[in-house]
């Protein structure tokens, strides 16, 4: 085992296992429809796979993030991969839809040991800005190719293989990602100064499950469903009891101090609103594709790789050399700016469309904003917190992410889902779902606007 942290190794398998969380989830969305058919889920039923998976994910984030300060990076990080390939293991081999929810709902918390761990790890391994900045570009880029890689392997699989093996896949990557770490990635000594703050840890794992799951059943059921507004009544109750709690608390989960200062304020915002923005960009760029333009879900994958590799180029290249000139402000409204356009262009739709005119240019503006905005964001989130919560500031932006795009889907399905009730065109949901999202950033630009940061990283 080497002694000292190689920041090489580190940035690649920290990355590695990033993609691999990004591959699952788009692989096994892609692979419901088939499941729903082999097992006998209901539709209420089929939702928990992807529900279960992201309610104990978007919980437990903060708690994931504290056990990496407390007990170590790499120790939290192999103990993740290892629980998700055996949960990867169980729902592939399920013999009937409630071990296969179950295997779901472990693997999100699995998940989220995973994501604040490897980000931490990342940060620890990379002190020089420069260096740090170059590696957060191409970890935020893992994400992009994660999911195109997913939807595209999710297609192929499902149709030629079976859908078990979009699970199936995930162990034996995870035994040679977890075999790498052993060997290139030293021990990093947990934080015995530290505790785990068990008050705050359980107000702040119910809120946000209380939050995921009203915003869910909203999107299913509509938000004036007594499942969905009882639950959002619920995580407002406890996001305050929880704020209360912290208050009088010596050592928190969530420090406060790390949502000031800095960069921070701006890329919380930029986070929840590019997380939102995000997952509703992915789904109806998708149904466009497939309902409207006639793709295979293999081809709607591919039809994705030009934001992929656009995503992977801005972020890796131009994101690091930018952002030392621009600072994290002006950086994330350049940013939500390229987003902006891009959602904006996709709001010209139409049903006699085609990829290369209404969704081509759309996706690639797209694109080129999260390959700028992400790095920015999670660099500013990471590289002033002192060492001893690098794991917490991990699950900050992890958490901003999940919880945005969790609401983000909800709102904006239920917003196309009306308008497409009440028009009976299903283009038309689209569009306005589009529009809305252009309008999310435009007021997220106006709050980065007026948000004081530090110029530069």
């Amino acid at each position: 085992m080497p002694e000292k942290l190689s920041s090489g190794w580190v940035l690649a398998l920290t990355a590695a296992a990033q993609f691999v969380l990004q591959l699952d989830f788009a692989i096994v969305n892609v692979a419901l429809p088939t499941v729903q058919r082999e097992l006998g889920f209901t539709e209420a039923g089929l939702q928990w796979v992807v529900t279960g998976y992201a309610l104990t994910f978007g919980a437990l984030l903060l708690v994931g993030g504290r056990f990496g300060d407390l007990i170590g990076y790499r120790r939290t990080l192999i103990g993740g991969l290892t629980l998700f390939a055996l949960t990867s293991l169980s729902g592939g081999l399920a013999a009937g839809a409630g071990v296969l929810v179950a295997s779901r709902i472990v693997q999100g918390a699995s998940a989220a040991l995973i994501a604040p761990a490897a980000l931490a790890l990342l940060a620890h391994a990379h002190p020089e800005p420069r260096a740090r900045i170059r590696a957060m570009g191409i970890f935020q880029g893992s994400v992009a190719a994660g999911a195109s890689a997913g939807i595209v392997l999710g297609g192929i699989l499902t149709q030629y293989v079976g859908w078990r093996s979009v699970l199936l896949i995930n162990p034996p990557l995870i035994v040679i990602l977890i075999a790498l770490i052993l060997w290139r990635v030293p021990a990093i000594p947990g934080h015995s100064g530290i505790r785990l703050d068990l008050p705050g840890a359980l107000t702040a794992t119910a809120a946000v499950a209380a939050l995921i799951y009203g915003v869910s059943q909203g999107q299913q059921n509509g938000f004036g469903s007594p499942d969905s507004w009882i639950a959002l009544v619920a995580a407002a109750v406890l996001a305050v009891v929880f704020v209360l709690v912290e208050r009088r608390i010596a050592d928190p989960i969530l420090p406060f101090s790390l949502l000031r200062g800095g960069g921070r304020p701006a890329a919380l915002i930029a986070i929840l609103v590019i997380g939102a923005v995000l997952a509703g960009y992915v789904y109806f760029v998708s149904m466009y594709l497939q309902h409207v333009l006639g793709l295979s879900a293999v081809q709607t994958g591919l039809a994705l790789v030009p934001a992929t590799l656009t995503a992977l180029l801005v972020s890796t290249q131009m994101a690091r050399r930018m952002l030392p000139r621009l600072g994290y402000r002006r950086q994330l409204l350049l940013a939500l700016a390229l987003v902006g356009a891009g959602q904006f262009w996709l709001s010209q739709v139409t049903a006699t469309g085609s990829y290369a005119v209404n969704v081509l240019g759309g996706i690639l503006l797209t694109a080129a904003g999260m390959g700028l905005a992400l790095p920015a964001a999670s660099l500013a989130l990471t590289a002033d917190a002192p060492p001893h919560q690098r794991g917490t500031a991990g699950a900050l932006f992890a958490s901003g992410q999940q919880l945005g795009s969790a609401i983000g889907i909800a709102v904006l399905a239920t917003i196309a889902a009306a308008v497409t009730d009440t028009t009976g065109d299903l283009v038309c949901g689209y569009r306005l779902s589009f529009l809305v999202a252009t309008g999310l950033i435009v007021l997220a630009g106006i709050a980065l606007s007026i948000t004081r940061t530090t110029s530069r990283p």
